[in-house]
């Protein structure tokens, strides 16, 4: 009778663990790239960045107006007024000056890269957990990204309540 009783136990166990493993199995996609920007922090992030690319933009414009200031100087009948010891301190400030724009266009490039991932990042985080948040509600065990995929179901993308969940339309 207890080995009935045991085996039956037993039987019942792997069921249970059986149908648990089947249920968490539920698989989702949701693609950042159609979600991201109608969230209201990435516009307001978006129009920071400009603001910010169109700053480096002047400082970059600056520079080589004062660059073409220098050469036109140089390049113009009015070095005759200037020694041979003047003249060669204009052109060696006329070169570290070119010098100087070309460093701040790479300069630039990296300042806006550092400006865009200080902006992007919070809203990464809060996109990513409330796709954890919508995941774990509705029983999906895996999210995947939507660009990675070849072929997908359209009833699992999660994007609609990904939406819904932070009040986006």
């Amino acid at each position: 009778m207890k080995k009935i009783f045991l085996t039956l136990l037993v039987a019942a166990g792997i069921l249970l663990t059986n149908s648990g493993l089947q249920a968490q199995t539920k698989i989702g996609y949701i693609s950042l790239g159609e979600f991201m920007p109608n969230m209201p922090e990435f516009k307001k992030a978006d129009s920071s960045m400009q603001d910010y690319k169109n700053a480096l933009s002047q400082e970059f414009e600056d520079q080589k107006r004062e660059l073409n200031e220098q050469d036109s100087l140089l390049s113009s009948k009015d070095t005759v007024k200037y020694t041979k010891a003047q003249l060669e301190i204009k052109r060696r400030s006329l070169g570290q000056l070119y010098v100087k724009v070309q460093g701040f266009s790479q300069q630039a490039q990296e300042q806006l890269q550092q400006k865009q991932q200080e902006l992007i990042a919070p809203i990464q985080k809060k996109a990513l957990e409330a796709i954890q948040a919508v995941a774990k509600e509705n029983g999906f065990a895996y999210v995947l990204q939507k660009e990675a995929l070849y072929a997908y179901p359209a009833a699992e993308d999660l994007l609609p309540l990904v939406k819904r969940k932070l009040g986006i339309k």
